[in-house]
């Protein structure tokens, strides 16, 4: 018997492996076409389903399922939660010891099941079906009891498990995770969900901190270096001093933006007379300005790369009058970098 060099051996089991993760990604990336090619009308009656029950602003959309289908289940009711549609999971078994209770006349049931015959389900469907309670079957059996007795059967494609043996949930498990995103996208862009409203359910994490509006942590009110563009530069130093925000900004007798004074237009008037100098001769003119509803990542861009030089502040406007200050380290300090 010829004993192959370690070397080779690695190899032959490194090509080997990657052959099989490949037929495993080429039979889920067909099911998903495939997927795709079978959505019909009984997609949009689900939708338009849960729709109608946040519509009374009392339900909430069930998600249930066992085993691996459980699994996705809890995965696809914290994706709806977080785009905007009340969701929860129940674990079946539990529902039949208790957790019943959680499921009310108001609610939309999501159930999960390939084969559609798990025992584990029954108490649930038949307590659906007691109480007149919106059933949803999302299964790959159009002939099981989830299907026979749900209001809406959302069909998966009959298609191989990517599991050589053919049992492992692989392909069907996939198939509801895309098929439970392609739900959550539709019901979120029913309601419209801007990014504002995304991040009231993101609030931590990056997620947040990208959906961080600039009014949140701009410089306002009083903290704001303000001189009148009556002043004259020994008094603006000294308020730009006081706030210590890197730069001045200059108003009206109305309280109109006029002008800014940044530490670069110090620096192009530095000598013995700039203190006798007024503002209006020192200070820009035509700041740049961002208007107070955008994302505080947006100023970040615009403050670093949408300028010949980078800036260090902009100016925030609501309805074109003044309304802030914003800076690149204000950015950084909340994380956006």
């Amino acid at each position: 018997m010829k004993v192959l060099p370690v070397n080779e051996t690695s190899d032959r089991m490194a090509g080997s492996d990657l052959d099989h993760a490949v037929r495993v990604l080429q039979i889920e990336s067909e099911a998903l076409h495939k997927l795709a090619e079978s959505l019909d009308s009984r997609f949009c009656d689900a939708v338009e389903a849960v729709h109608e029950m946040k519509g009374r602003n009392r339900g909430r959309l069930i998600v249930a399922g066992i085993g691996k289908s459980g699994h996705v289940a809890r995965k696809m009711a914290a994706t709806l939660a977080s785009t905007g549609t009340p969701s929860f999971f129940v674990h079946p078994g539990e529902a039949s010891h208790g957790d019943m209770g959680m499921v009310t006349e108001n609610d939309v049931v999501l159930m999960l099941s390939n084969s559609g015959e798990n025992a584990e389900l029954s108490d649930l469907i038949a307590y659906t079906r007691r109480y007149g309670i919106k059933l949803i079957a999302m299964t790959g059996n159009a002939n099981s009891s989830l299907s026979k007795h749900s209001d809406i059967t959302l069909l998966l494609p009959p298609m191989p498990e990517a599991c050589p043996n053919g049992l492992a949930p692989t392909t069907s498990t996939t198939m509801m995770i895309a098929l439970g995103d392609a739900f959550a996208v539709a019901l979120l862009e029913r309601m419209g969900l801007t990014p504002e409203q995304y991040k009231v359910f993101h609030p931590g994490g990056k997620l947040g901190q990208k959906l961080l509006k600039i009014s949140e942590i701009m410089h306002q009110g009083d903290s704001l270096p303000l001189v009148r563009d009556t002043a004259m530069m020994d008094e603006a130093l000294l308020v730009m001093t006081e706030k210590n925000l890197g730069s001045l900004l200059v108003v009206d007798e109305s309280g109109a933006l006029s002008g800014i004074i940044t530490d670069g237009d110090l620096k192009r008037h530095m000598g013995p007379e700039l203190l006798q100098k007024p503002v209006t001769e020192v200070m820009s003119s035509s700041p740049k300005t961002i208007e107070v509803d955008a994302l505080a990542v947006e100023a970040l861009d615009l403050m670093l790369n949408r300028f010949d030089q980078p800036l260090t502040s902009i100016v925030v406007l609501e309805d074109g009058k003044l309304a802030g200050l914003i800076r690149v380290q204000d950015c950084l300090q909340a994380g956006l970098a």
